[in-house]
């Protein structure tokens, strides 16, 4: 099992990417909500951490934002909660596939947990700052400031791109998107 990492900015269009490969894809966003939605444990111990916040289940993104908004030091606790769930969704899921050709991880803090391998391919999506923001306002919860904070703790695009095996330059039409991820299976398959 070859892993395949999709990096690039929040609103780029990852997801909209990894899904296009046709194998598995371990979309660690949908796992989080999951999380939010069914983890009671995980309610318990962000209710703990963050009692002014945190009150209702299953967990509310607008407490979980307002969270972050209000108090520089609540990302990483919520992080610290999240991640490691997360961690183990992901472990499953790779276990689960191991027999599949290849998997795609769509994680967005990809290289910053460090949940990348020296073996992955690494795969950025390139896509116009108009493009992204157009993508991020068809958003329901778009939120301007959340979105400037997680790009704060990201690291430098330019760096993404230079560790990458790949740029696929998205311009959200699947006809174009479709035919770049071809190319690139066809080379990874070689």
């Amino acid at each position: 099992m070859k892993r395949i990492g999709i990096l690039g900015n929040i609103g780029s269009g990852k997801s909209f990417i990894a899904q296009l490969f046709g194998y598995p894809v371990f979309n660690a966003d949908q796992e989080v909500l999951k999380i939010y939605k069914n983890n009671k444990t995980i309610f318990f111990k962000l209710k703990k951490a963050l009692p002014k916040y945190i009150h209702s289940f299953p967990i509310n993104k607008t407490e979980v934002s307002y969270a972050i908004l209000h108090k520089e030091n609540n990302l990483k606790k919520i992080n610290k909660t999240i991640h490691s769930e997360v961690r183990k969704k992901m472990k499953i899921f790779l276990k689960k596939n191991k027999n599949k050709k290849f998997v795609i991880l769509d994680i967005p803090l990809l290289l910053e947990n460090k949940i990348a391998n020296k073996r992955d391919i690494l795969i950025f999506i390139e896509t116009k700052k108009s493009d992204v923001l157009k993508n991020l306002k068809m958003r329901k919860n778009f939120n301007k400031k959340l979105f400037n904070k997680f790009n704060r703790i990201q690291l430098p695009l330019d760096y993404k791109r230079k560790r990458s095996h790949f740029v696929i330059k998205n311009d959200f039409k699947k006809k174009t998107a479709i035919k770049s991820v071809k190319i690139i299976l066809n080379k990874i398959k070689k």
